[in-house]
């Protein structure tokens, strides 16, 4: 197990607890799950960078998507790993989300095995150094 701090955003609340479900298994740090962009991003302002080693953020959500999120990180000068969601993983998107700072995406619907490759995968190059 992994024992890194995952901040996970998404408006979709099965997603939400499909995917906290999914990393319990997987991580045995902390998952801060969000549900609102508003409360996510108040809680990116207030955060111990050196405490949250992921961040899984939705792309489309109300109130702020996840290019905004990313903003908000990437402006705070964190360069926590960010896998992006999407059920829209459209070339427009995954040049807009690089340019901001994404460092993967993951498109919906997903198999576990994927995500917990990708979670391992972005996770690895903290633990290896």
């Amino acid at each position: 197990m992994l024992p890194d701090n995952i901040l996970l955003i998404d408006d979709d609340e099965i997603t939400l607890e499909l995917v906290q479900h999914i990393l319990e298994e997987f991580v045995s740090g902390e998952i801060f799950s969000f549900s609102s962009s508003i409360k996510a991003l108040e809680f990116i302002d207030t955060i111990d960078p050196d405490k949250l080693g992921l961040v899984i953020c939705d792309w489309q959500m109300p109130d702020h998507d996840g290019i905004e999120v990313l903003e908000a990180l990437r402006a705070r000068e964190l360069a926590t790993p960010f896998l992006m969601l999407t059920g829209n993983a459209t070339r427009e998107l995954v040049i807009s989300a690089k340019k901001a700072g994404a460092t993967d995406f993951i498109a919906k619907p997903f198999r576990n095995r994927d995500l917990t490759e990708k979670v391992e995968n972005l996770l690895r190059p903290i633990h290896s150094s």
